[in-house]
């Protein structure tokens, strides 16, 4: 498994590096020491897994992974907890606080290790949905007919969607990918690896820190519109 470590101080870089020469099943490929070099060793080198430092000199790991087209497994490895829940968002297979024990750095090398859900392949959509289909949703024992282009705004949940329409909202057993995959591209946008927006329902457009936009939608949601989507949205909206 090939692995990158991204850390901005050489010590930490090195000191890990020497701890994952325990693990012959992981291969360090490359250690850069920020988001730049980083950036240029993921196109370079393809790898399995990240060891990603979230607070860097530039660009935090977080905004790193926005401008990344494909993710990679990812372990994250920081001094500040409060990023915990936000890094589940990516596909995080663990959250280590610095300093780093051999205890903790073999607990998270055993998931690493066992797990493969991140990048599995998903089956091509059976059909590609227009903007007048009307959507069937289960969501526990309460069910939904939608008409699509009343969805408004798609977020994810790990591995599963959350639908919002009307004044409600409701969970689908489906990845990011598999919903992207089926809905019509002209209406329905991506708008950042955690939204998919209907274009149909934007009220306003302001720009937001980091060249990226921040979109108020129906009923008042406001959803991120990253950098490496911002020109993609700007195209689609203009004459």
């Amino acid at each position: 498994m090939k692995a990158l470590i991204i850390e901005d101080s050489r010590l930490a870089r090195e000191g890990l590096a020497r701890m994952l020469s325990d693990y012959p099943a992981i291969n360090v490929v490359g250690k850069a020491a920020d988001a730049h070099e980083a950036k240029v060793l993921i196109e370079a080198t393809k790898p399995d897994v990240l060891f990603l430092d979230i607070h860097m000199p530039g660009k935090t790991g977080l905004e790193l992974l926005e401008e990344l087209d494909e993710l990679p497994k990812i372990i994250f490895t920081t001094a500040y907890s409060e990023y915990a829940i936000k890094s589940f968002e990516y596909p995080t297979i663990d959250y280590l606080l610095k300093p780093i024990s051999q205890e903790r750095l073999a607990v998270a090398v055993n998931k690493l290790l066992s797990d493969d859900s991140p990048t599995q392949q998903v089956q091509p959509p059976a059909r590609k949905l227009e903007l007048n289909s009307k959507i069937f949703i289960k969501d526990g024992e309460t069910c939904h007919l939608v008409a699509l282009n009343d969805i408004y705004y798609i977020e994810s949940c790990k591995n599963y969607v959350r639908a919002f329409f009307d004044n409600k909202k409701a969970f689908v057993r489906k990845n990011m990918t598999q919903i992207e995959e089926v809905l019509p591209s002209e209406i329905f946008f991506r708008a950042s690896r955690q939204g998919i927006i209907n274009l149909n329902h934007i009220q306003n457009i302001e720009a937001s820190v980091g060249d990226g936009y921040e979109v108020t939608l129906t009923n008042g949601v406001v959803a991120e519109v990253s950098r490496r989507n911002a020109a993609r949205l700007k195209e689609m909206l203009s004459f």
